[in-house]
């Protein structure tokens, strides 16, 4: 079952043995997140916010994460954008507005909505090319 799971997650660019196996093991059963957006925050792939009265404060990433998954997924968005003609739209279009680094982000957030839905689903990843191919 483990392993039948892994292969379907090794169909998301970006994503091998190690990436797979660890999101497998960190994330454990998906259910248990409602939105991307949660998933997205327990990767610890978005901002802090600090907020007091009405002045609220954009911070850098959250301390409160999975750092084994955060780091993972932000070496797989590093490579993915290869493998990937959407994610290398997502990255540059990033890339432009300021360094590499920071648009790497978009990139591993994308990334986890990919995962979280093959692990949905339980169906290997289609890119978004071959599935407009096959409607038409």
């Amino acid at each position: 079952m483990l392993a039948e799971r892994i292969k379907r997650l090794r169909t998301v660019p970006g994503v091998g043995p190690i990436t797979a196996l660890t999101w497998a093991l960190e994330i454990g059963d998906v259910s248990r997140f409602r939105t991307i957006k949660n998933a997205i925050s327990y990767c610890g792939l978005c901002g802090d916010e600090r907020s007091s009265a009405d002045k609220m404060m954009r911070m850098p990433l959250s301390k409160q994460r999975n750092k084994h998954i955060q780091r993972a997924l932000v070496e797989a968005a590093k490579l993915a954008p290869r493998q990937s003609h959407e994610l290398a739209m997502i990255y540059d279009k990033e890339k432009q507005r300021g360094n590499r680094n920071r648009a790497t982000l978009p990139v591993a957030r994308k990334m986890v909505a990919y995962l979280l839905a093959v692990d949905r689903q339980e169906r290997d990843f289609v890119p978004a090319e071959e599935r407009q191919a096959g409607a038409a």
